[in-house]
């Protein structure tokens, strides 16, 4: 096509929309379940975002990592499935719509379960696919059709059935005991829900009467509340301090209880506080592990919404933070406060919302842990699934070696029924694939179903097989499991990959994955934790669509002063004072590129707004290259295999496309997208744009010189093919702007609709040439040696300069007279260079530079005045001197030649090396100065 069909620049918002709709009408991204397609299979299973989510730059992570793992393998030709989902997430999804109800002055108690269950749905279906649109914009290409919602009405039968085997094995059982719960949210918290926050406390010390009148006894206690279930008070058998006082009572200052004085060498501590420990059995999980050893009473004086119940006595009723005060104040009123000192604690919190948890007891659900545990760490420690990076190997054995048991049940209404009934006639339990009409023990019909629902991550744990049609055996299931690869954020290692490991080799017989592939956090361009309290969370379609900082900062923090707002925000990201007021329309592309820049193993990964506009600009030179080419490529032949070259700079071309894809496959089969997308942006950039094209304009070029033949035809095959391949090459990363040239480009006839369906270019398909990549090593470094003489000298850009080369050997001298076009128009002589055997002196005039064994010269006579050269030198130079002194005080103050990390002191003094060396030179060329006149 003509470079007139091509606008002059490239726009995402005019391309990426159109060619998304294309993709879906002609079903590219569909996986094939049939058993008589023999194609090799890539399957990865799609972590399910909460359906109460938007897209944040976690999801525009694995979105893009995971969309380059799939793309790359589809173009491979694999039969590729990226399973696509939502989570119900129980206690996410409760909480909007208790939230909405709450704001038209109701609760869920108002409505009643079924009317409340029917108001999610009317929510889910109304909000609830929001972020996979959103995932589109991203250009994720997941088998949409296939997308499945965890309470689907096969997704929950998978569920039911998993419950119902693991209780008839005995691996899930009920029990009552001490449980983390969340007062908020009023249900309890599995071990892994509950966050430990360090904060700064009090540490309370109060007495307790000793009965009958013999003195008193005083503990130390951060929750001075709990007191009133206090059943204990325990002290060290080997303290000399209380070994009168061994199995004596104290008097309760507020109830009518006996508290007994007991010793425990395990939970006391004689040096910590008063070396008097109150032991609270049902509120404190060290307190109830020392009841249990004792067989103390356990009294629970709190209700679930974490009020004080009727155990707390005169304080029942009052809200637990309250009547922490109120303890206290009644305390000091009788005389029993022994003071306080600030104490640094670990405050609980739930993960899903942030509230204080409480340790309460409860009778729930459990599974069993071990037993499914020891096949999931074998798994991994026979190398049947290999963690990648591999350092988290370590902390995985850790924590299913130290496993506890989980706790599945949640006082909820959104989620999966725990498929359990009760007999109210005889008391008889069932748990049933379906629901009972009748007691199987006596026949009665009054059963009720167990109100909890099942923990979130129960029905996540089974997503590899569960969302292929188990339990039933469907081609699905046959043709995708166990799954090539599970791709997610390390943070959910144990939430999430860890119960997938242990349910698919329970119930699969084989680990749902080969690989684990874990990445890190996006972090601000500072290295902090997007939160919206810092002003530093950015919403990926800001930068995808544009936006202004205003309403950047304003999606943050809403209602909060601006200048207050714009300075949180520009001092997490430095480089955004650079960007004027916002985000350009930066494009999906520009992006993806950026992220797939970063390790992916790296812990953080900060987040530079400014490196996405770069990559924005990285999309525009792919777009102007092919701008550029286009016109040359009419009549062009493409084909899969590389077009035979003879010239070097065709030959070398090729060579190192070869090598730009050989890098890139090694990246992408290691999980080093890094690796494989910054070999592929220097290829295009720095070799292909900023070398070839500029090579081939005397070939390609009539306004250049180029005149038909047979060199033009074969750099026209060259140029084509390179370009196609480097477009395939590039498609995984940069969807949108690769489609839309691939589409102009010329191609084999055998291509198929869509990019995303091509060959992904092999590296073994275009041979390396050594010979080549080392002849023209030395063709650029004199190019490049003669043109930094241009610019360190500041001749015109517009005048030509005499250039003499000189080299040794016969070998030298013919590569050089071969590619003496090249080189000037290149670097831009009056003439082709004149070529000679070394040995001359300088001529007057001249600067020399030595290059690859090449003696570079350019004569500067009528270019460059000699004053001013001379004033260029000194300028240089005090400036050289400046850098030489400053360097030489950093590395003589012990405080950095000491203390600094070796690598960076051996850097500086590298530097301040190079610094003393281009001073000679500097001061030997004022005699070139004094040459010029």
């Amino acid at each position: 096509m003509s470079t007139a069909e091509l606008a002059k620049a490239y726009e995402p918002k005019d391309v990426e929309p159109r060619w998304y709709a294309y993709w879906v009408e002609h079903n590219v991204f569909a996986a094939n379940p049939d058993p008589a397609d023999k194609r090799p299979v890539y399957v990865l299973p799609m972590p399910p975002p909460n359906v109460t989510g938007s897209l944040h730059m976690g999801h525009a992570l694995f979105v893009t990592l995971e969309d380059v793992l799939t793309r790359w393998h589809r173009m491979r030709g694999f039969n590729t499935l990226w399973q696509p989902g939502i989570d119900h997430a129980g206690i996410a999804t409760q909480t909007v719509v208790e939230r909405q109800l709450r704001r038209e002055g109701k609760s869920r108690h108002d409505l009643g379960r079924e009317a409340f269950t029917e108001r999610v749905w009317q929510w889910k279906a109304e909000s609830g696919g929001r972020i996979a649109l959103q995932q589109r914009e991203l250009g994720a290409s997941p088998d949409w059709p296939r997308s499945k919602f965890t309470m689907d009405a096969d997704m929950s039968r998978a569920v039911r059935e998993a419950f119902v085997r693991l209780y008839e094995q005995e691996l899930i059982y009920r029990d009552t005991r001490l449980v983390h719960w969340d007062c908020e949210a009023q249900t309890v918290l599995s071990n892994l829900e509950v966050e430990n926050e360090e904060a700064n406390g009090e540490l309370f010390e109060f007495a307790y009467p000793i009965a009958g009148g013999e003195g008193e006894l005083v503990v130390a206690t951060t929750r001075p509340e709990t007191m009133l279930g206090d059943t204990a008070v325990a002290v060290h058998p080997d303290d000399p301090r209380y070994k009168h006082l061994h199995g004596k009572f104290l008097q309760h200052p507020f109830l009518d209880r006996k508290v007994p004085i007991i010793t425990d060498a395990i939970l006391v501590d004689p040096k910590f506080g008063t070396g008097a420990v109150k032991v609270t059995p049902a509120h404190d999980f060290n307190d109830h592990e020392t009841g249990k050893r004792h067989k103390l009473e356990m009294i629970s004086i709190m209700n679930k919404d974490g009020t004080l119940n009727a155990e707390a006595g005169p304080f029942a009723g009052m809200e637990r933070f309250a009547a922490r005060k109120a303890v206290k104040k009644a305390l000091d009123e009788k005389g029993l406060v022994r003071g306080s000192k600030n104490h640094t604690l670990v405050l609980p919190r739930s993960e899903r919302n942030g509230s204080i948890v409480e340790p309460m007891i409860s009778t729930q659900w459990f599974v069993k842990m071990k037993p499914l545990a020891g096949p999931a760490l074998a798994a991994v420690r026979h190398g049947h699934t290999k963690i990648i990076p591999e350092d988290w190997t370590k902390t995985y054995e850790h924590w299913m070696t130290n496993i506890l048991d989980w706790c599945i049940s949640r006082q909820l209404w959104w989620g999966h029924r725990i498929p359990a009934f009760y007999c109210d006639t005889c008391g008889h339990l069932m748990v049933t694939r379906e629901d009972p009409t009748a007691c199987e023990k006596c026949g009665a019909d009054k059963l009720r179903q167990d109100e909890d629902v099942l923990d979130t991550w129960f029905s996540s744990g089974l997503w590899p097989f569960s969302t292929l049609g188990w339990p039933n055996d469907t081609d699905m299931l046959r043709k995708f499991y166990p799954a090539s690869d599970l791709e997610t954020g390390y943070d959910i290692l144990f939430f999430w990959v860890a119960r997938m490991m242990m349910m698919g080799i329970h119930f699969m017989g084989v680990p749902p994955f080969k690989r684990i592939l874990l990445h890190g956090m996006v972090v601000d361009e500072t290295g902090d934790k997007m939160s919206k309290v810092k002003g530093n969370v950015i919403d990926p379609l800001d930068l995808v669509h544009g936006a202004t900082f205003d309403s950047v900062v304003e999606k943050t923090l809403p209602g909060a002063p601006r200048e207050e707002s714009l300075k949180k925000f520009k001092k997490a990201y430095p480089s955004a004072s650079q960007m004027g007021a916002g985000f350009s329309s930066y494009g999906a592309d520009a992006l993806r590129f950026t992220l797939s820049t970063y390790s992916p193993q790296a812990r953080r990964i900060p987040l530079s707004p400014k490196k996405i506009e770069g990559n924005r600009h990285f999309c525009n030179k792919i777009w102007n290259a092919v701008r550029y080419a286009l016109p040359y490529l009419e009549g062009a032949r493409v084909t899969s295999e590389p077009p035979k070259a003879t010239t070097l700079t065709n030959r070398w071309i090729l060579s190192r496309l070869g090598a730009a894809l050989e890098t890139t496959k090694s990246g992408l089969d290691e999980f080093r997208l890094d690796e494989a997308a910054l070999a592929l942006y220097h290829f295009f950039w720095g070799e292909l744009c900023d070398w070839y094209l500029e090579l081939t304009k005397p070939v390609l070029n009539p306004s250049a010189g180029a005149v038909p033949g047979p060199e033009q035809d074969e750099t026209k095959n060259v140029l084509a093919y390179v370009v196609e391949a480097s477009i395939r090459a590039l498609h995984p990363f940069i969807p949108y702007i690769t489609e839309e040239l691939w589409q102009r480009l010329p191609r084999p006839e055998s291509a198929p609709k869509s990019i995303a369906l091509a060959a992904y270019p092999e590296p073994g398909t275009v041979p390396r040439d050594a010979d080549a990549e080392r002849e023209m090593g030395t063709v650029m470094a004199v190019i490049s040696a003669a043109r930094t003489i241009r610019s360190e000298h500041e001749v015109h850009p517009g005048a030509e300069v005499p250039l003499v080369l000189r080299a040794e050997g016969e070998a030298a001298l013919s590569l050089l007279r071969a590619e003496a076009r090249a080189i000037k128009t290149l670097v831009k002589t009056t003439a082709e260079p004149a070529i000679e055997a070394r040995g001359a002196a300088r001529p007057k005039g001249a600067v020399m530079s030595v290059a690859a064994g090449v003696e570079v010269l350019v004569d500067l006579r009528g270019l460059v005045e000699g004053a001013k050269e001379a004033a260029r030198i000194e300028r240089e130079i005090k400036k050289t001197e400046k850098d030489i002194a400053a360097l030489e005080k950093k590395l003589s103050l012990p405080s950095f030649a000491e203390k600094a990390p070796p690598e960076v002191v051996a850097e500086s003094r590298n530097q301040l090396e190079e610094l003393k060396k281009k001073r000679t030179g500097l001061e030997e060329a004022k005699s070139l100065a004094a040459e010029l006149g």
